[in-house]
């Protein structure tokens, strides 16, 4: 029904911006009245404008988190070739704008906030600005998260504890909290949060990483037993090695130790992941796919790996 008052609407638009343009033509043959000329133009542009929206409305819009780099911006850009426009959050402005700016080459309209997750404040004002359509999100990944340190529990750092603490945890939940509620409103929607190998258990020095992931599975699980009243799907992507800018953030920039991490084995990319996130919302509306263990070929587990 909806597909069909939008091809009426839209038929009808287009009927008024013909009239326009021929009125215009003749404007402009027979030198009338400059002002005339103007209004006809800026109606004419208005009308434009108005079917581009209401051909839009259609369009599902996914919202990625932490999307300036690796498995967010891969997402995005996949997204976009899907089909989708989108909201994207990071808190790099630079690298923000460049992922905005690919999106819209591969065909989607992009909101682009500027934001850290662990900043609920930050989060909740971010999300209560946008406006009309952009306010109904049809997937939420939940991608922002990080690993500090490798170092034995007992070494661990508090800060870096924290940080991941409030990233990977703490700010999957305010963005879920700030966006689920819409999604059971309409009774659709889906939540992709992107979990790890280190939440099925934990490997030597990871703990606090691995705790985080772990407890990334279990909010998963507990939300979809929340939902499962709804038709909202919910779906725990859980990486193994993927080469991005992760182990380079994980030792705090050190990237000849973080190299080492993916020698004498093929790890996954960003893409692999994204082509799997999109995957899963791809699926058939009574089909959901709850969780997705991704391994790099000659990866077993989290602590299993052949390296030639």
């Amino acid at each position: 029904m909806l597909h069909y008052d939008l091809f009426i609407v839209v038929a009808k638009l287009r009927k008024k911006l013909d009239l326009i343009n021929k009125m215009y033509k003749n404007v402009s043959q027979s030198k009338k009245n400059n002002s005339m000329m103007i209004i006809l133009v800026s109606f004419s542009l208005y009308l434009q404008q108005r079917t581009k929206m209401i051909l839009n409305m259609d369009k599902k819009i996914a919202f990625v988190t932490g999307a300036t780099s690796g498995i967010g911006a891969a997402c995005a850009i996949r997204f976009a070739k899907g089909g989708y426009d989108l909201v994207i959050t990071g808190r790099d402005q630079n690298r923000l704008d460049a992922v905005k700016k690919a999106a819209e080459e591969a065909g989607a309209e992009v909101e682009a906030l500027n934001f850290d997750v662990r900043d609920r404040s930050a989060c909740q004002l971010a999300v209560n600005r946008l406006q009309g359509r952009w306010c109904y999100i049809d997937v939420l990944i939940n991608n922002a998260g990080l690993a500090l340190g490798l170092e034995k529990e007992y070494e661990g750092d508090f800060e870096d504890w924290d940080t991941m603490i409030d990233t990977n945890i703490k700010g999957l939940l305010t963005m879920t909290r700030l966006i689920v509620p819409t999604m059971v409103e309409r009774n659709k929607g889906h939540v992709i949060n992107i979990g790890s190998v280190a939440g099925d258990a934990a490997y030597a020095n990871g703990n606090v990483y691995c705790a985080t992931k772990a407890a990334v599975k279990a909010i998963t699980d507990g939300l979809r037993i929340d939902l499962s009243d709804t038709a909202v799907r919910v779906t725990n992507v859980k990486p193994g090695l993927v080469e991005t800018n992760f182990s380079v953030t994980r030792f705090h920039g050190d990237e000849d130790r973080a190299s080492k991490v993916y020698k004498g084995i093929k790890p996954l990319t960003g893409e692999d992941i994204a082509d799997v996130a999109f995957y899963a919302a791809s699926a058939p509306e009574h089909v959901q796919i709850a969780e997705v263990l991704v391994l790099a070929t000659h990866q077993a587990s989290g602590s299993v790996i052949h390296r030639e």
